[in-house]
């Protein structure tokens, strides 16, 4: 086995992404509605999840950062006794251009806790600035392997981390390659949080418990257990999860 970097500080918390960019058509295992969501939340937590990530929609199903949909949201989670950390998606899936997206933060009346900001989106910094700003914090979402190539790392590197503690990087991995944890060394003091994504979900969760870092699962990251049968629940995964990570 290859030898694998502790990556410090040491967080390890088990966030669910109870949806993800993902819609009904994925099957009856994704939550869509605000009550939905809170009873898949409430259920994740109780199997053992420490954080919330949630994509907020409209209605009819579009990914929005309206004040008038996130804010609903939050109250529904929090009203429903979801008592961890809830993180907002603030992707260019909710807004697409940077100004849009800055106004949108800016006009929130209920805050999350944290929002999830892609560094290898336009506008991340000043994004990140904004949250930041509001009291929120941000996870810096970067990939790292496949495709994504360095410039989501450098852009988040090139970014001035004046609040370490308000801040995590949240690495999505190609594959489960220990060289790519190696490459966090180095890197500001701030906590980190790997996760990947279908097929390379369940060996990046190994290896993030492994390394000591934060690890993520839910069905909007995957959508089948580590033996190939389809999760039932966002629970059932965060079960899963707990059980592999001990497994390692």
């Amino acid at each position: 086995m290859a030898k694998v970097t502790q990556v410090t500080p040491v967080t390890r918390v088990t966030q669910v992404s109870l949806n993800g960019s993902r819609s009904g058509a994925d099957g009856p295992a994704v939550p869509m509605s605000p009550g939905s969501l809170a009873d898949a939340a409430l259920g994740a937590v109780a199997a053992g999840a420490g954080e919330v990530l949630v994509h907020p929609r409209t209605p009819c199903g579009r990914e929005s950062l309206s004040p008038r949909v996130v804010g609903p949201l939050l109250q529904a989670l929090r009203g429903a006794g979801v008592g961890v950390p809830l993180t907002v998606s603030a992707s260019v899936g909710t807004e697409p251009g940077p100004a849009a997206r800055l106004e949108r933060v800016r006009s929130w009346t209920v805050l999350p806790d944290r929002a999830a900001v892609r560094f290898d989106e336009p506008g991340a910094g000043e994004l990140a600035e904004a949250l930041l700003a509001r009291g929120v914090a941000v996870d810096a979402v970067v990939a790292l392997g496949g495709r994504a190539g360095a410039q989501p790392m450098a852009r988040f590197l090139a970014w001035p981390v004046r609040t370490p503690g308000r801040v995590r990087l949240v690495a999505e991995l190609a594959s489960a390659d220990p060289a790519l944890v190696a490459g966090l060394r180095g890197l500001p003091p701030v906590a980190v949080l790997l996760y990947g994504r279908e097929a390379a979900a369940w060996p990046v969760l190994r290896l993030a418990a492994r390394c000591g870092t934060g690890t993520r699962t839910g069905v909007g990251d995957v959508l089948h257990l580590p033996d190939g049968r389809p999760a039932a629940s966002n629970a059932e995964l965060v079960a899963a999860a707990g059980a592999t990570a001990a497994n390692r």
